[in-house]
């Protein structure tokens, strides 16, 4: 990995009021894939030798410092909220004992890359004091604009309102992201002023102000999707695509099937091995580890599972946190499963609920079974044995064991312990009456007849 030839620390803002999304949710902590945007974010930037954070926050900022809660991050705040440039300055008493690089990023644009971060420094490496990251969008909307030369030189910065018709015909945007040394951030940032359109410090004014002062300014083009904000709904649903369609291909490159790619979605943090294949409609929560040759079929839910090579889930199954499926172990339709092993070989076919339980190895669960582990205050376990045979429409009341290789017949209500090799049956004796039903229905066409004539 590259790493950066000084000391590099991070001012992310996020004091924004995020009015757009409608959400009583800090704007940065809505989630791309189970994950707040501003953790993705940190994430990025810790890949490139990260050594310190600020995060500037505003509205809200009492969340922000229960999501960063135990991270070595700083919360700087800034009221009143008088522009990015104000913004930036305030992370200034948090740094005051940094000399190295700083770089000023946006806590709403978390798909930026390390190495795009390592490229901007580069640029200082090169001569530059100030480097500013552009990207060319299909339609450059009101960014603001980049002037500058071929080789990257920038000549000026302004924002759309301000721009002139000419310059607005220019398509090379301004990000927002800036980087520079603390020695030329920090007097560059008190300089900027306040005289435009909308009376506030705006962070481009940085570079101008290198400019002003003969200091080289640079630009590093990355792609539009890296540094899209987001700050509606629609745009976190379209990051959220983004960030789908990249894993899927990742997905697939490292050797996974996906039958309809676009209808799987992963978590930020879901493993997959080799020779996996994944049928459509399927969601993948946080924290699912998969191991090589698994199967998993049509409209099913795993989160918080980890399933080894040979096994199989689904289709329709639900797999909740704490569930451990062993070799070749299997969970069929309307299976769920939550804080349960199922060891090598165990199987439940079909409309089964296996909560806080440990499924011996080779035990097989018939269809309609439940463990029922609550009693309306505390959870409790239910433990089958090895090759235990649990018929159809048998409820498991816990704690309850289940020895090895022992049967517990069809309908069975089981609250006390199987011994192993044993036969449990739960049933009420049947009752039969012969010819009670012939009797039943005549009587009863009899009364129904009578009421029509009456």
């Amino acid at each position: 990995m590259t790493t950066t030839p000084h000391p590099f620390a991070a001012i992310i803002l996020a004091a924004g009021k995020g009015t757009r999304m409608k959400s009583d949710t800090h704007k940065v902590l809505h989630n791309i894939a189970g994950r707040p945007m501003l953790l993705h974010l940190l994430d990025s930037l810790a890949e490139a030798d990260l050594a310190r954070t600020v995060v500037v926050a505003g509205d809200r900022h009492e969340q922000l410092r229960a999501a960063l809660a135990g991270r070595e991050i700083e919360v700087a705040l800034q009221e009143p909220q008088l522009g990015t440039a104000h913004a930036a300055l305030m992370a200034k008493p948090a740094l005051a004992d940094f000399t190295g690089l700083l770089l000023v990023c946006f806590g709403d644009c978390p798909m930026v890359k390390a190495d795009t971060v390592r490229r901007l420094f580069a640029a200082l490496e090169d001569g530059a004091k100030v480097a500013v990251l552009g990207f060319r969008p299909a339609d450059p909307l009101a960014y603001g604009r980049i002037i500058a030369d071929a080789d990257g030189t920038v000549r000026k910065m302004v924002e759309f309102k301000d721009a002139s018709p000419e310059e607005r015909i220019v398509d090379l945007c301004n990000s927002g992201l800036i980087v520079a040394h603390s020695d030329d951030m920090w007097p560059l940032l008190e300089s900027v002023g306040n005289d435009n359109a909308q009376g506030e410090y705006y962070l481009p004014d940085v570079a101008t102000g290198a400019i002003a002062r003969g200091d080289k300014v640079v630009v590093i083009e990355t792609d539009a999707s890296e540094v899209a904000g987001i700050n509606s709904r629609a745009e976190l649903a379209e990051a959220e695509s983004r960030w789908q369609a990249a894993r899927r291909l990742r997905a697939m490159d490292e050797g996974a099937t996906l039958i309809a790619p676009e209808t799987v979605f992963f978590s930020h943090d879901t493993v997959l091995g080799r020779d996996v294949t994944i049928e459509p409609n399927v969601f993948f929560g946080p924290g699912v580890v998969i191991a090589d040759k698994v199967l998993i079929r049509a409209n099913s839910h795993i989160e918080g599972a980890s399933l080894a090579s040979g096994v199989k889930v689904g289709p329709f199954a639900r797999l909740r946190p704490g569930t451990v499926m062993e070799e070749d172990s299997f969970v069929g339709n309307f299976v769920e499963v939550k804080n349960a092993v199922m060891h090598k070989g165990a199987k439940a076919s079909h409309l089964t609920y296996l909560g806080d339980a440990t499924i011996g190895a080779g035990a097989n669960i018939g269809a309609g079974t439940i463990t029922c582990n609550y009693d309306g205050y505390f959870k409790y376990r239910t433990t089958i044995g090895e090759r235990a045979f649990i018929g159809s429409n048998s409820s498991l009341i816990a704690p309850v064991t289940i020895g090895a290789d022992a049967i517990v017949a069809a309908g069975s209500a089981v609250s006390r312990d199987v011994a192993e090799g044993e036969l449990r049956m739960v049933r009420a004796e049947q009752l039969v009456k012969p010819g009670w039903a012939d009797r039943f229905h005549d009587a009863m066409k009899k009364k129904k007849a009578a009421e029509k004539k009456g």
